[in-house]
């Protein structure tokens, strides 16, 4: 599957195009709601690229080839999903408009993005676009379902700090205008302003509902070795991105669940040189807390001893076999934890990691995503080992591995 971002010129984000088509998702849960597709429309190196996303989804290319952006792009609009302001998502917007964008006649620029997610409503699309110049704000929104705009908004006054949103109604009236804030994405605003009285608005609300559960808990991920092999204090056990308070959540978890951290040990006996009977953390002074690797017989390797590979193997591994309850994410807590999907993206998933470090790292992410519960998308340098790994992968579950080609 490929997609090739351009660097052509882009215009300003004013209007919006239709979304295409959404693959299947092959998943065995159909009722979960999960992103199918990115759409970077226009957004930093990315123009009308088109990226489909199965359970387990590699972007590979090389340097400059825009896997980074993607997943700041598919990372953003979870956080707009989860209600976050524009301003906090985006603190350079200026970054995201594509190099080659010239301003029109009203010195705006922008980009665009959007994504699909499949569930129980069918395929639902939405598409954002986005002016940076000369203030930064949302212009347009789209909300869609079998050719239906369920949502539209637009900028109608560039004096007032609102868009002019109408949503499908199909009552007496059919559609619903109001003004919705600038600064916010009006999807998951939705549930406060329809009312649900007309089927119209019910499969609104359900439309809005299945995009934002798709969106929510996301956990991006890039392990830092050199920040992991230090002491940490501890704190609230929810592993950061950077994986640099690993220790506090190994003082955690292994103590939560004996067989969760069994496996784990396990897969790090796997990827990591030498005997490993446990992975734990022990108190220092001064209120901290270290990890160690048991090697059996009282001996013990703190990991300011391990690799740069191993520390990032061991921290990826940790990630896989955690979840909302423990990666530091933005659960959808109104929703049932049944039908919620957590998406890890694992940006750089194969630096530092040695042929079979990396192969047991995708055999692990497809074990979890074949369960249904996480989804996995990682960036890769190149994907040629993943191709000739992927009759292992999973051992034959339904997921396999979609490997998306980006070039520079």
């Amino acid at each position: 599957m490929a997609a090739s971002p351009a660097s052509s010129p882009s215009p300003a984000p004013a209007a919006l195009s239709g979304p295409s088509a959404s693959p299947a998702s092959g998943m065995a849960h159909p009722d979960r709601p999960r992103v199918t597709q990115l759409r970077l429309a226009a957004f930093a190196g990315h123009r009308r690229a088109v990226l489909r996303l199965g359970p387990l989804t590699l972007l590979a290319g090389p340097s400059g080839s825009g896997k980074t952006s993607a997943l700041r792009a598919y990372e953003a609009l979870a956080r707009l999903g989860g209600g976050a302001e524009l301003g906090a998502v985006f603190p350079d917007p200026g970054a995201c408009v594509p190099e080659r964008a010239r301003p029109d006649a009203q010195r705006r620029r922008g980009f665009r993005i959007g994504c699909t997610a499949d569930g129980a409503e069918g395929p639902v699309h939405l598409d954002v676009a986005v002016q940076c110049e000369p203030e930064l704000r949302i212009v347009g929104e789209r909300l869609t379902a079998d050719g239906v705009v369920l949502l539209e908004t637009a900028l109608r006054d560039p004096g007032r700090r609102t868009v002019q949103a109408a949503w499908h109604t199909a009552g007496s009236a059919p559609v619903t205008r109001a003004p919705l804030p600038d600064d916010r994405l009006g999807t998951p605003l939705l549930p406060l302003r329809v009312a649900g009285k007309t089927d119209g608005q019910r499969r609104v609300l359900a439309a809005a509902e299945q995009m934002v559960v798709a969106l929510r808990s996301v956990f991006a991920c890039d392990p830092r070795p050199g920040r992991m092999r230090e002491p940490v204090p501890t704190g609230s056990g929810h592993l950061l991105g950077g994986c640099d308070n690993l220790a506090d959540v190994l003082w955690r978890t292994r103590a939560e669940c004996g067989r969760r951290h069994a496996q784990f040990v396990a897969a790090v006996r796997t990827g990591c040189a030498g005997p490993v009977e446990d992975v734990l953390a022990e108190p220092d002074a001064g209120g901290v807390v270290r990890a160690l690797i048991d090697r059996g017989g009282g001996a013990r390797t703190g990991l300011a001893r391990l690799g740069y590979g191993e520390l990032r193997y061991l921290a990826l591994a940790l990630v896989l076999f955690t979840g909302p309850g423990v990666l530091e994410v933005d659960p959808a807590g109104e929703v049932p934890a049944a039908l919620q999907t957590l998406t890890v993206l694992a940006d750089g998933f194969d630096r530092g990691l040695d042929v079979r470090q990396r192969a047991e790292l995708l055999r692990l992410a497809a074990r979890m995503c074949d369960r249904g519960h996480i989804r996995f998308l990682g960036a890769v340098a190149d994907a040629s080992w993943a191709t000739g790994a992927a009759g292992a992968v999973g051992g034959g579950g339904p997921c396999g591995v979609t490997v998306v080609h980006l070039d520079p």
